[in-house]
């Protein structure tokens, strides 16, 4: 049996303040994906973040969308 698919959304970009989550333009927040589960979603996070290693001011996240839509679960 397959496991239950559990959505989650990657994004990021530029941040006023690399210790926030507050976007400096949200026009030009990067969606990476959605991903079906965390280990692929982590994977897409680890490689753009590498990606932009050098840039402090650039960050990016894993969303549990799963938990937004049933949060009841």
């Amino acid at each position: 049996m397959a496991d239950k698919q559990l959505l989650h959304l990657v994004f990021g970009g530029q941040v006023q303040d690399p210790q926030s989550l507050e976007f400096r333009d949200l026009s030009k927040v990067d969606i990476v994906g959605i991903y079906g589960s965390y280990t692929e979603a982590e994977n897409a996070w680890r490689s753009v973040s590498q990606a932009n290693v050098d840039d402090a001011m650039t960050k990016y996240v894993v969303v549990h969308l799963h938990k937004l839509l049933e949060p009841e679960s």
